[in-house]
């Protein structure tokens, strides 16, 4: 039979794309307002020297900078979500990669605001936000600037900094070029006979079937393709980890760890109790593997079998649009105008660009700029992982959307500390309505089976991915070289004991480090971790308290970065400064656990 191949961009359905045209409506409106910020870039220059003047000064710089990166952020939504298109597409490669330079020429045009608002003196400074009201605005921002006066350089260094940006960043842009434009995927026999073309969306699919044949085919297929590039793959993620470095030691962080947390306001001691806390846990993880080795009847548990239904027949085939309509019903609790932005989102607005096409970038994800709708990136494929995607990246979508409605720009936005909570808090609404409205033992047993995973992939998992970037940056900075057999060696020792005793290992999955897209954006993964633990107490607040729970949290969406990620946390109802949240997600997985082993004794 002839392999099924991937439709192109063209022949997708409007109704299944996001609305970009929301943002420009054609390539000539995105290169008319480029041209006008080339423009405006050398007016920005011109206030070089002039913020410490007076405060009058100071709040047309600020508002001038303001309104160009709001106009820049446009530009650069377009250009990148056109690119994810199709990725093979040279033209919107090309695109995105001048809105990349001209990011970097905005940001050189706008690196002496620190140095400069760091020059003021306190008396200054203080007397310029009692005389200007309208500075008031701006006084969480400029205090978070002054906050970080140790690691920042003078002007001149910042401008440098801001020119390498462009170039630093190539690691990132090679690793996303092979990974989603270049690289091809055997063909496969699937579970029906049929020769299927292997694309990293339909791996997840693959993954689930319940002939361990075709999961152990797609397993290997995908790993041999890696493996090919598995040199390259090494030098890039080497390449990444040397920028995270170059820049802690240029601005004066301890450690690269350090320069991830700091400018968040986040201790150290969170990262490290989070991966003391999952270390502690790992027996009750081990204790899962042991139920699903049991329930697939398989003398070895393998990789490969970690996300194929432990339930009798076939997966639950879920179609985008039961997705959808679950997701409205089950997120009717955060009240009337969530429920009425929630369905814009899905039906009319085309927030979502649902199917997986060639060339379009994998994975999932949630994205916008100031002024602009949502856009969530999705590559549907009709199971119950792809709902609680959705669900997620929805999560994420409706937290911009407040934020953007309740902050100016310079609020507009959340840190990443915060990001995944209401993503993750609405794939545990999701679970509960599910688990409510279900009486269907195996349907149960699915559905539970679904949030221990989610548990396992973003607790466990993330905390793993975690450790693993706070290894590799650690024996950089003692000076080792980050070779593709030392990336393979730390990957090893932690897949080996995150996996425990139960799990039989093959060699391919020691490689799994060079495809994870997130170890290019250091330190970001264990924010997957905390933000489980914060949406797990949000969730039981939201079920169990009613109405002043969902006026806590619907401030928490709408509080952007005009407050500390740990003080908006604490407003909603969560201290992340104590492990208390992380203990607390581990015992509900403890007894998600317990609800499994009885659901397969009955």
């Amino acid at each position: 039979m002839a392999a099924t191949a991937l439709p192109k961009r063209s022949d997708v359905s409007r109704d299944d794309t996001w609305n970009l045209e929301s943002i420009f409506a054609s390539d000539a409106d995105w290169q008319a307002a480029f041209t006008a910020i080339e423009r405006d870039l050398p007016e920005l220059e011109a206030l070089r020297g002039t913020l410490g003047a007076n405060d009058e000064a100071l709040l047309t710089a600020l508002r001038m900078r303001d309104e160009v990166g709001s106009r820049l952020e446009k530009l650069f939504v377009y250009a990148n979500m056109r690119r994810d298109e199709n990725t093979a597409d040279g033209h919107y490669q090309a695109l995105s990669d001048r809105v990349g330079t001209l990011s970097a020429r905005f940001s050189k045009s706008t690196a002496f605001f620190r140095p400069e608002i760091l020059a003021l003196d306190d008396t200054t400074y203080n007397g310029f936000l009692a005389d200007a009201e309208e500075l008031q605005s701006y006084r969480v921002h400029l205090d978070d600037v002054r906050r970080l006066r140790p690691y920042i350089r003078n002007a001149e260094v910042e401008a440098v900094l801001s020119q390498a940006s462009e170039a630093t960043r190539g690691a990132n842009t090679i690793f996303s070029m092979l990974n989603d434009a270049d690289m091809k995927f055997p063909t496969i026999t699937d579970e029906d006979g049929n020769e299927v073309e292997l694309t990293k969306g339909r791996y997840t699919v693959l993954l689930e079937s319940k002939d361990r044949r075709v999961r152990e085919a797609a397993f290997r297929a995908l790993y041999s393709t890696y493996q090919k590039l598995r040199n390259t793959l090494g030098a890039t993620l080497s390449a990444s980890i040397k920028r995270d470095l170059f820049y802690a030691q240029v601005r004066g962080y301890p450690s690269a760890l350090e320069a991830a947390l700091i400018p968040d306001d986040i201790p150290t001691s969170v990262y490290d109790n989070l991966i003391t806390a999952v270390n502690n846990a790992l027996p009750t993880l081990y204790r899962y593997y042991e139920l699903r080795k049991k329930a697939l009847g398989v003398d070895e548990l393998r990789p490969y079998d970690m996300y194929v239904s432990m339930t009798p027949g076939k997966a639950r085939v879920v179609s985008y649009d039961e997705a959808r309509a679950t997701i409205e019903t089950a997120l009717a609790p955060l009240g009337p105008d969530y429920a009425e932005v929630l369905h814009k989102g899905l039906y009319t607005d085309r927030w979502v660009d649902v199917q997986e096409n060639e060339g379009k970038r994998s994975g999932a994800y949630s994205w916008g700029a100031y002024g602009t709708q949502p856009f969530v990136l999705m590559n549907w494929q009709s199971n119950l992982n792809n709902m609680y995607t959705l669900a997620h990246e929805f999560g994420h979508a409706m937290h911009s959307y407040y934020t953007r409605k309740a902050q100016p720009y310079i609020y507009g936005r959340y840190t990443i500390f915060v990001a995944e909570v209401a993503s993750t808090c609405n794939e545990a609404l999701l679970t509960a309505h599910l688990l409510q409205t279900t009486t269907d033992r195996d349907l149960k047993l699915e559905i539970v089976n679904q949030q221990i995973d989610e548990f396992r992939g973003t607790l466990f998992r993330q905390t793993m991915f975690a450790e693993f970037e706070r290894e590799t940056h650690r024996r950089a900075e003692a000076g080792e070289a980050m070779t593709t057999e030392l990336l393979s060696s730390i990957y090893r020792e932690l897949v080996t004991r995150y996996f425990g005793p139960g799990v039989a290992l093959d060699d391919e999955v020691m490689l799994e480090w060079g495809r994870i897209p997130h170890f290019y954006t250091a330190f970001y993964v264990y924010k997957y971790a905390t933000g489980i633990a914060a949406a797990t107490a949000l969730s039981h607040q939201l079920l169990t308290e009613g109405q002043p729970a969902v006026e806590r949290y619907l401030d928490f969406l709408g509080g952007g970065s005009a407050k500390t990620s740990i003080e908006l946390l604490k407003g909603a109802g969560v201290d992340m400064t104590t492990p208390e949240p992380v203990e607390q997600a581990l015992q509900v997985f403890a007894d998600l656990v317990d609800q499994m082993e009885a659901l397969l004794a009955a």
